[in-house]
């Protein structure tokens, strides 16, 4: 296993709960013109998991499983704390209502609206309502690679990060990605100032190109490489950078949008290695579902 300074991470609850499903007042229009009203984010999506294709879905940025955020009673700074300190692959547990106790993993933070996505099997989910208060076990912010220390990594748990495949050869970390994405697909959520919180969004109105990197089939989960970016203090492009994420929310519709990326792993030089693998999905890591 990859030695990290897993005695020094600190381990945080932070709370949210099931926010409602949020729509816009009328259409929304994409990125060829044509006006559309769609589910989008928010709630509990019952049948959209990790593991299921993007692309597919009548949707726009839809969120697999639960949405969770904090409401506005609640300090100010609060949801910050929510949505940067939850890591992907840390433990969810339900604190309230008719599914109290069932335990889930967060799969993914989306930006702008702020909200953590959460995993929870069918019969959680069939339990649960707007409003059931999700507690988790925050920790990961701050993990470093003791051999690779100017390999900067965000929100990815100690959980996901023992259960991944990586390994360290000739100085480089090799990590396992379904595939390569150049950087002038990435759109929306760029010049961000963090990359610690929400994601950033692979645009798709060139079907043709996507098609050309493998990026029309790519899943919930998927853990992908994003070529000439650099992820350290926001996200931009810089040549030879390189960085990893996760496929967190569904295709979407408006221009510069698409299936949202929320970064692991960021670094400015060649020291982190993507290694195609089919397999690369935080579903098959944390035993969700076999893909």
């Amino acid at each position: 296993m990859v030695k990290y300074n897993k005695e020094n991470l600190v381990q945080v609850a932070v709370k949210g709960e099931i926010s409602p499903a949020v729509l816009g007042s009328g259409y929304k229009v994409k990125h060829d013109g044509e006006p559309f009203i769609l589910p989008g984010v928010g709630g509990i999506t019952y049948n959209v998991k990790i593991g299921d294709r993007v692309m597919s879905w009548a949707g726009d940025h839809v969120e697999p499983g639960v949405s969770i955020k904090i409401n506005n009673k609640e300090p100010k700074g609060a949801n910050n704390a929510l949505n940067i300190l939850s890591c992907i692959g840390n433990k969810a547990k339900v604190v309230s209502g008719d599914a109290k106790g069932a335990e889930g993993y967060v799969t993914g933070k989306h930006g702008g609206i702020e909200h953590v996505l959460v995993y929870f099997p069918d019969e959680v989910l069939h339990k649960l309502t707007i409003g059931d208060k999700i507690q988790i076990k925050a920790w990961g912010q701050g993990l470093t690679i003791n051999d690779l220390p100017d390999i900067k990594v965000m929100n990815l748990s100690p959980e996901l990060f023992e259960k991944m495949p990586l390994d360290i050869k000739e100085g480089r970390l090799q990590v396992p990605v379904v595939a390569t994405i150049p950087p002038y697909l990435m759109g929306s959520g760029l010049g961000s100032y963090t990359a610690s919180r929400g994601d950033y969004d692979l645009t798709t109105a060139d079907i043709d190109v996507l098609k050309e990197y493998g990026l029309d089939k790519l899943r919930f989960g998927d853990i992908v490489a994003l070529k000439d970016t650099d992820n350290r203090y926001g996200r931009c492009y810089r040549q030879g950078a390189i960085s990893i994420g996760v496929v967190v929310h569904s295709n979407c519709l408006k221009a510069g949008h698409g299936p949202g990326i929320t970064t692991i792993f960021t670094a400015v030089s060649d020291m982190i290695k993507p290694v195609i693998d089919t397999k690369a999905n935080i579903a098959n890591y944390l035993n969700i579902r076999s893909l």
